[in-house]
């Protein structure tokens, strides 16, 4: 059941490559039945944040009325890169099948290791310089939040 919904992602990762996407495809499953499925549409759509994981993960929590899949399983052409392992994250899949891993996808130059290198380093100290400004006033948005009685928590 499994390698049958992973040879569903690999199909459609390549079928997107045949109508103008990149090499990648995701399903998101629910009770053995697939609830959302896309491929990479970064340069379709002109959105660095289209990877296939992403947009199934998008189309899942719409079609499901939820924020949260934690009764579903993502099934993906390829080892979900650091932005989509964070999406994963927060959309609290139960669990994830991918086919091919990250070394993989560097040699077919989809190379993410640049990433992982930067997340350690301290953010002055990343590639793509971060800078912190002391604001008084930062912190307001979290007092608010803090304070609202009507809040979701996520």
């Amino acid at each position: 059941m499994h390698a049958d919904f992973l040879r569903q992602a690999v199909e459609l990762a390549c079928d997107n490559v045949a109508n103008g996407g990149g090499p990648f495809g995701a399903l998101v499953v629910k009770d053995q039945c697939v609830t959302a499925s896309s491929g990479n549409r970064v340069t379709p759509n002109l959105d660095p944040t289209a990877h296939a994981e992403v947009m199934a993960i998008r189309l899942a929590c719409q079609r499901l009325g939820d924020f949260q899949l934690t009764d579903c399983t993502l099934y993906t052409s390829c080892e979900p890169c650091p932005m989509c392992l964070g999406a994963i994250y927060w959309a609290r899949l139960q669990s994830v099948y991918f086919a091919c891993n990250r070394f993989d996808a560097a040699a077919a130059g989809f190379d993410d290791s640049f990433i992982y290198d930067e997340i350690p380093k301290l953010p002055a100290e990343r590639s793509i310089t971060m800078h912190y400004i002391d604001l008084a006033a930062a912190v307001s948005p979290f007092q608010a939040w803090s304070r609202l009685e009507s809040k979701i928590r996520y």
